[in-house]
This record gives C-alpha cells, sequence and structure tokens, in this order.
C-alpha cells in the first residue's frame, strides 16, 4: 500500500514522468522493486499518459486514472447537439450534465459557437452553482481553443478530453444527448432562436424538479444538488 500510494504521488507531481522514469526515483528512494514490477502497480493504479491529448493544454488531463464522481460538481459531461429552426437554419446546443446528480445546469441554444461562447455560458452558470473538478469533453475546436483552457486554469477546472473517434470515452453525456433529441428536439418546432431557448428551459426544468432518475434512487437531480449545497460549509 505504501508502494502504491508513492508511485501515485510521484505521478501526481510528475505529471509528464512514464513508469520508467518513475521506477529510477524508486530506486533513488531506496525501494528495492524491480523495473516489471513497478510497471504492472503503475498500470493498475491508472497512471498511463494520454498520448492524443490536445498539444499545448495546460488544464488536460494527461493520465488514464479516470474515477466516478462521489459528489456533486465533481465531474460534468459537456458537449453539443444539432438541431434547426423551421426556417431551416441550424442551430447548436451546448448540453451540460452533472454525472454524480444528473443535474442539467444549463441547455443553451446559439445559432454558432466559439470557444469564448463556451467560457461566457459556463462562467454563468458556475458562479450560481459552483465549479466542477473536472469537465468530460471531446476534441471539439471549441473544447481545446485557448480560451477554454485559460478559463480552466484559472478557476482550477480539469478538462478530461475523450480520445478522438471514441464516443464511449464520453458516454453518459452521448446517452443524455439520445433523451434530449427524442423528449424535446424531436417533440418541437422551434420558430426561433427564443423559441427554442424557451422550450429547452422549460425541459431542462422538468428534468430537474420533476423527472424521477431510476440511477439515484428515483430521486430528482435538484434534490440531490440542494441538499449538497445545503451540506456544505
Amino acid at each position: 500500500a505504501a508502494l502504491e500510494q508513492r508511485i501515485k504521488e510521484i505521478c501526481q507531481t510528475r505529471v509528464r514522468f512514464g513508469y520508467r522514469r518513475v521506477h529510477v526515483l524508486l530506486r533513488r528512494e531506496g525501494w528495492q522493486i524491480n523495473q516489471k514490477k513497478t510497471y504492472r502497480i503503475y498500470k493498475e493504479l491508472g497512471m498511463q499518459l494520454r498520448n492524443k491529448t490536445p498539444k499545448r493544454r495546460v488544464k488536460a488531463k494527461l493520465r488514464d486514472d479516470r474515477a466516478e464522481a462521489v459528489g456533486p460538481n465533481d465531474v460534468w459531461a459537456m458537449d453539443f447537439v444539432h438541431d434547426q429552426l423551421t426556417t431551416g437554419r441550424k442551430i447548436r446546443v451546448l448540453t451540460v450534465v452533472d454525472t454524480y446528480s444528473r443535474y442539467v445546469p444549463v441547455l443553451d441554444p446559439r445559432f454558432s459557437y466559439r470557444g469564448e461562447d463556451v467560457v461566457q455560458t459556463l462562467e454563468r452558470v458556475c458562479r450560481q452553482i459552483g465549479y466542477p473538478k473536472t469537465i468530460r469533453v471531446d476534441q471539439g475546436s471549441e473544447f481545446i481553443s485557448r480560451y477554454m483552457d485559460l478559463w480552466a486554469y484559472q478557476r482550477g477546472v480539469t478538462l478530461d478530453f475523450s480520445r478522438p473517434g471514441k464516443p464511449t470515452d464520453n458516454a453518459f453525456i452521448e446517452a443524455f444527448n439520445g433523451r434530449l433529441r427524442a423528449e424535446c428536439l424531436n417533440a418541437h418546432w422551434f420558430l426561433s432562436l427564443a423559441d427554442a431557448a424557451e422550450k429547452l428551459e422549460a425541459w431542462r426544468r422538468d428534468y430537474n424538479e420533476q423527472r424521477p432518475h431510476g440511477a439515484i434512487g428515483n430521486n430528482v437531480p435538484a434534490a440531490l444538488m440542494k441538499s449538497a449545497h445545503a451540506a456544505s460549509p
């Protein structure tokens, strides 16, 4: 247990060290261990470096030790859903879900989205309910932008990027987007951007405050978020 803890500590402080360099440091500290055992423990702890993180991103998650959320605002999942108005004009909806409570802090439709637009929306929402520790996203241009990385750096948020071509890395938001499309997008015509925003907000409120969720004991997401905020000092 002590050895595992020490390997984890080294990986957390030496974020670009692979198992070979970790092994060298362990030997320097006097640990009697061969490289094969170092690699086995290193791999079991999920400390492998990711080779497909976006370049020059300070707040990109570098290792594969993905942990499940243990409370609200631990992990958010974020993505875009595409739809259109009755005129045929395309819209994009930013979707964000708290993976622990299932709470949806925002559904924001716009005609176009840039990195700074994502930051603007996140900052507005986070000031109301708090900042997440981690946000899981794909490698879309809006999410790998310098605006997003700088915001995450300033707010202490880790960006957990999925691997290119691997939507299962962010399966939670993919499942949510399917539910949103079936229950809201495919159930309405959107006459204007304002009309889309109004209908999405009505669905979001129902999803958070009325709709029972089996994964959280048929509770509602808003209740979990409220109880967590009440318990915090």
